[in-house]
């Protein structure tokens, strides 16, 4: 998947969520949901989590260590709005498909504030 690496350093905590502000695009935000959660390939104990447009074209990434999972401060939402600097391009047209399939998924089965 080639990307926009709009990613690099700023998505790796949790510092900057943003309230509920809806699902369109503005100033404010962009609503993003849970797409994918995987282990790193690189690191050991580090949790990959991918959040993504309804449409599957932008996505949000976000790292955390493993050990930092337990505790209602370090919930896994089902939705999260992010700055719109803070998402990065799909261009790859199955990951979109894919992305947005989930997206829909997730927000027909989850209220955004719901910890999955």
């Amino acid at each position: 998947m080639e990307t926009n690496r709009s990613d690099e350093t700023g998505d790796r905590t949790d510092a900057g969520e943003t309230a509920d502000h809806g699902d369109s695009a503005d100033d404010d935000g962009v609503r993003v949901w849970l797409v994918e959660r995987t282990y790193g390939d690189d690191e050991l104990n580090i949790v990959i989590l991918v959040y993504a447009t309804e449409d599957g074209r932008r996505y949000h990434r976000r790292e955390r260590a493993l050990t930092s999972f337990g505790g209602p401060a370090r919930e896994t939402k089902a939705s999260l709005v992010v700055p719109p600097n803070s998402l990065g391009t799909v261009d790859d047209v199955a990951t979109q498909e894919r992305y947005a399939e989930e997206a829909a998924r997730m927000a027909a089965r989850h209220d955004p504030e719901d910890s999955v």
